[in-house]
């Protein structure tokens, strides 16, 4: 059961930027409501396309130079990297679903 990756200002370079292939990062915080209703869906989404891409959380509050470099403004931010360059940006709570139509034509 594959879960995601704890990210962090020392480990997003190898773990993100310098993949080939397409990473989805989840931008969050411990005191941030949405973050936490999105979060079994980040890890349903690790789970279920295990093989087609990597999943990994970052706290913004312990790593704000990465959520500064990649201008997050507002959490929970989802950022879809494809050979380290960011692809597609999801911001705020959404339904499995809709994540899935905005991911799913990157890993397709």
């Amino acid at each position: 059961m594959t879960k995601p990756i704890v990210l962090t200002e020392e480990t997003f370079g190898s773990n993100v930027e310098k993949v080939k292939g397409v990473v989805l990062v989840d931008f969050w915080a411990t005191w941030c409501g949405p973050c936490k209703m999105i979060a079994p869906i980040v890890e349903q989404i690790a789970q279920e396309q295990e093989g087609k891409l990597t999943v990994g959380k970052l706290d913004v509050d312990a790593n704000a130079q990465i959520a500064m470099k990649y201008g997050v403004m507002s959490i929970p931010t989802l950022i879809l990297f494809k050979d380290g360059q960011p692809a597609e940006r999801l911001v705020g709570y959404m339904p499995k679903e809709r994540l899935m139509a905005k991911i799913g034509k990157h890993i397709n």
